[in-house]
């Protein structure tokens, strides 16, 4: 069973956007009872200072009790750097490569994105796992939140 997600920001925009509401709510609904674990990096935090106020409302709206706090490390960091010079995407997108790195480094049971550019993109997903076995990492799951729940499980 999926327990400890690593979020990025995209996720708390997806709340507030028609195509990815549904999905996103129920999400976070499983987060309000528990269900689900959010792991919270300081990057997260640090890309919500600009976001809109209902945003940053959603973000701490959650229960601190399923809430788990990691910080980018310098392991984490020189990780990134090297999906970046692998080309596995650009420098400008050093971001999305943290929370890679860094949902890698807490062995999260899953990334949960809606960046379909950078992170939730089966060519990108291959690179990022590449330089993960290449290094002696484990292998990083990344879902949209809507791939996580377990679907017809009532009929079973």
């Amino acid at each position: 069973m999926i327990k400890r997600v690593y979020i990025d920001t995209s996720v708390f925009g997806g709340y507030f956007d028609e195509e990815f509401s549904e999905d996103t709510i129920s999400f976070f609904d499983s987060v309000r009872i528990g269900e689900i674990t959010l792991i919270v990096s300081d990057i997260i935090e640090a890309e919500l200072i600009g976001a809109p106020d209902f945003v940053k409302h959603l973000f701490y709206s959650m229960p601190n009790e399923f809430i788990e706090k990691v910080r980018l490390s310098k392991e984490a960091a020189n990780l990134a750097d090297k999906y970046i010079a692998a080309k596995v995407v650009g420098k400008t997108s050093r971001a999305d490569c943290q929370h890679i790195a860094i949902a890698t480094l807490c062995h999260a049971d899953v990334l949960v994105s809606w960046n379909f550019k950078h992170i939730v993109n089966l060519n990108r997903i291959r690179g990022y796992n590449g330089i993960n076995l290449q290094h002696g990492y484990q292998l990083i799951e990344i879902r949209t939140p809507k791939e996580i729940f377990d679907y017809g499980k009532e009929e079973d």
